[in-house]
């Protein structure tokens, strides 16, 4: 694998192939959330995403299947680096169990901040998106909010991936900073799934098919601050307290793990010596 930085190791590097995916991916996220934004007037919009939220849903799986089988054919992704995949996901699944984000309390991004800082952008945004998968199909929370939640988590694990450089204090409070910001970010994009197909009749904070990008971008401000400001606040305040008092130690838990896996050492083989015996 590439070591891009010394914080980091990219366990999935983005090749060229897996760039256009998530790219596509990216844009596909982007598309999803925005485009009641751009509808026309007369536009009909459906109350609960059951007509668009399967396509995303049908389409993202492949990309992020596309990204990891890239990664295999180039054989820069190997069994070690599917199955820490899998671990971690479990585990982030495991722990959105006791919450499922009741009163801001949703420790998932705690592992997900640390995970996207060590292995990179490529492995925290799929790990992202399948540690809500996973989650999903456990709770049996599985609805047209999932592919959004999916889009939501691999976009904090990416951009984790993202941070400068840093050590020691200065790397918690990096994180701690970062992981408040993605808690608060989260849920302004979570309102934004929902908004245009909740609030309806003539508010101030109700979506007007039509209307400017600007003006229904001023009504989804105030919507999001009167209705979810405050679960989203508690959010950002046990994210960042997780990462101060556990960062340290999650952080070189999965540095060791890299260092043990030897994700970035070449594999080579060594014919055999004509002539050898076996004793």
């Amino acid at each position: 694998m590439k070591r891009s930085r010394q914080h980091r190791i990219d366990v999935i590097h983005l090749g060229p192939t897996s760039w256009v995916l998530l790219i596509a991916a990216f844009a596909l996220g982007l598309v999803a959330f925005a485009w009641p934004l751009f509808a026309s007037a007369n536009s009909a919009l459906d109350a609960s995403h059951s007509a668009d939220a399967p396509w995303i849903f049908v389409i993202l799986i492949p990309l992020l299947i596309g990204v990891i089988l890239a990664e295999l054919a180039d054989g820069s992704l190997d069994a070690k680096s599917v199955a820490l995949l899998g671990v971690l996901a479990a585990s982030g699944a495991v722990l959105r169990l006791p919450s499922g984000g009741v009163a801001g309390f949703e420790p998932v991004f705690f592992l997900l901040v640390p995970a996207g800082r060590v292995f990179g952008r490529g492995f925290g945004f799929v790990l992202g998106a399948l540690t809500l998968f996973v989650s999903a199909l456990i709770t049996g929370g599985v609805g047209p909010w999932l592919p959004f939640q999916m889009f939501g988590a691999a976009w904090i694990g990416f951009f984790a991936g993202c941070l400068p450089p840093a050590r020691g204090r200065i790397e918690i409070a990096l994180l701690a900073t970062y992981g408040a910001v993605a808690a608060l970010a989260y849920g302004l994009v979570m309102n934004l799934w929902f908004w245009p197909f909740v609030s309806s009749g003539d508010t101030t904070v109700s979506y007007v098919a039509g209307d400017s990008v600007a003006e229904n971008l001023r009504r989804f401000w105030g919507f999001h601050i009167t209705t979810s400001f405050g679960f989203d606040i508690p959010r950002a305040v046990f994210t960042a307290l997780f990462l101060v008092i556990a960062g340290r130690p999650v952080l070189g838990a999965l540095r060791r793990v890299a260092r043990r896996a030897a994700f970035e050492a070449p594999v080579t083989f060594i014919p055999a010596e004509t002539g050898s015996t076996i004793h």
